[in-house]
């Protein structure tokens, strides 16, 4: 399976930008009809979005949550569209599973941003077909009064990452930042998602994109380390052993290939 590590959302009212878009160097496209839509322009947005899909370049539709009078519609457009992923907001398990059951054999990402969503991760997790959380932290942050959408969501954070883990799902992707003219900052909190063990993290302009792939790639002295453990590792036999004073035993050996394994694939797993 392949795995998405930098997800760009683009407005589906705004057709011009769509090809942009796709060759931004994200690794995936998310054509935006909910949020980025405006209930007047909802129907034309999803005639653009129709028409660049039917060209046949992959990406992720996000469609509007079930509730809502357009979620039937984003799904019969998507129906005729067999390339394109799903990404659900406002998720929980029922909406999950109703819709997946209307698009079999989609990539899905359930998008969390709701305490009822959050609430409802582990019964997320075990709907077939779904490959991935992301995190809705602005809309998570608002509706629970939480202060901001960073470090006091922390907590939060690491409960969707536990859940991926514990379900057998991908890694899951972490919320936008707000700044996108901040590179720096960007990178900074991409940085404290991969150290919180998200796979990658959701952007809403191409200039963020080179910013999260920096922060996923590993860094020259996470390489070094990592070579440094196989190779203590191959010559114990597979036993465990020491480097540099630091115990290394079948759980340290695997993170170092996984470090290796990142880095060779550029930061895209």
């Amino acid at each position: 399976m392949r795995i998405d590590r930098s997800l760009l959302f683009v407005p589906g009212h705004r057709p011009e930008r769509f090809d942009k878009a796709a060759d931004s160097g994200s690794h995936a496209l998310i054509l935006d009809l909910e949020d980025a839509v405006a209930p007047a322009d909802k129907a034309q947005a999803r005639d653009h979005v129709a028409a660049w899909l039917a060209g046949g370049r992959p990406a992720f539709v996000r469609v509007n949550a079930l509730p809502t009078e357009w979620h039937a519609d984003d799904l019969r457009m998507l129906q005729a569209a067999p390339a394109a992923g799903l990404m659900l907001p406002k998720a929980d398990a029922d909406s999950l599973a109703r819709t997946v059951r209307a698009l079999p054999g989609r990539r899905v990402i359930a998008l969390v941003e709701t305490v009822a969503g959050w609430l409802s991760l582990a019964a997320m997790a075990q709907v077939a077909g779904l490959e991935r959380f992301a995190f809705g932290s602005v809309d998570f942050a608002t509706e629970s009064g939480i202060a901001d959408e960073g470090e006091a969501l922390t907590p939060v954070r690491i409960q969707i990452v536990l859940q991926s883990c514990h379900a057998g799902l991908a890694a899951p992707i972490d919320g936008v930042s707000l700044a996108f003219t901040d590179e720096a900052r960007m990178r900074s909190d991409a940085l404290r998602s991969r150290q919180l063990g998200f796979g990658g993290k959701l952007c809403i302009h191409p200039r963020q994109v080179g910013a999260v792939h920096a922060a996923f790639l590993p860094t020259p002295q996470e390489q070094q380390w990592a070579l440094a453990v196989l190779a203590a590792s191959e010559a114990s036999g597979g036993a465990a052993t020491s480097l540099a004073g630091q115990m290394i035993d079948r759980p340290v050996v695997e993170r170092a290939q996984r470090i290796v394994a990142d880095s060779q694939a550029g930061g895209a797993a």
